[in-house]
């Protein structure tokens, strides 16, 4: 009996979401590679993922608390305050800059071979979770310095990791199309990175900017998600802004939606423009 191949014309684009799970060994292959990869030849390690957080904590506890002289939320100490906040950010600014360089450094996998090319991107968000993970051990220990205990608010933390995924997962999927096509963003997504630092609530709590001012400070939508780390984690004495919480989810829907739709409509491009 022999057998026959039917062409049929969209059918990729009709079980694309299937296929993402039909190649699921091919994302944990590329996730495992690139955490393999990020340490080789390290001589400290996956400590480096604890490391960057610290030291921003520092940096920041220094800069914010005592130069500055600016509050922490109720009795938390401030650098526990500034670390909670780090966490998140350091997953959104590497889990965005890996992703961004994804495509280019996949190259020659993605000239050969068929497979849904949103495995790339988000397996780069990933391994920054993998980091996340890592630096999270850390906090539990400064909790136990502190003793510092958290509230019954923990139990709402899941979601705001789940929103501290979506807020990366967006975003990294835009900027990994453009960044085919204008290899220019490899210089502007730094910047973005470094400039979004401070002008996130990383190093000082949001309590202090002005309240005319709040709904416009949450589109950033780290901001809800570093507020959302910071009361599930550290309690009461860190308030959510509930109308700025609002704002900063729907732009992170928003980006989620426009991310995934501008990655899909360039995706047939990818293998002739890299």
């Amino acid at each position: 009996m022999t057998d026959v191949i039917i062409i049929e014309n969209g059918r990729h684009e009709r079980n694309y979401w299937r296929d993402i799970w039909r190649y699921r060994e091919l994302f944990y292959v590329l996730a495992w590679r690139d955490v393999a990869v990020r340490y080789k030849q390290t001589i400290i390690g996956a400590a480096w993922a604890v490391i960057r957080p610290f030291l921003t904590m520092l940096v920041f506890t220094v800069i914010f608390s005592r130069i500055a002289k600016l509050p922490s939320d109720g009795v938390t100490p401030y650098p526990l305050m500034v670390y909670v906040g780090t966490l998140p950010w350091t997953f959104f600014s590497t889990g965005l800059t890996d992703a961004a360089n994804s495509m280019i450094g996949n190259s020659n996998l993605i000239s050969k071979i068929y497979f849904p090319r949103l495995i790339v991107p988000i397996a780069a968000v990933v391994v920054a979770f993998a980091d996340f993970l890592i630096a999270f051990a850390l906090l539990i220990g400064m909790m136990f310095w502190y003793r510092f205990a958290p509230s019954w608010h923990v139990l709402f933390f899941p979601v705001f990791v789940a929103a501290g995924i979506a807020a990366t997962i967006g975003p990294s999927l835009w900027i990994t199309a453009l960044n085919v096509k204008y290899r220019d963003f490899r210089i502007i997504v730094p910047f973005i990175v470094q400039l979004g630092l401070y002008v996130s609530p990383v190093g000082f709590s949001s309590s202090i900017v002005p309240e005319k001012w709040r709904l416009l400070y949450s589109l950033n939508p780290v901001v809800g998600v570093i507020d959302g780390f910071r009361w599930s984690l550290l309690g009461s004495d860190s308030q959510i802004y509930l109308p700025g919480m609002a704002v900063s989810f729907a732009v992170i829907i928003a980006f989620m939606w426009f991310g995934v739709r501008q990655f899909r409509a360039t995706e047939k491009s990818f293998a002739d423009l890299i």
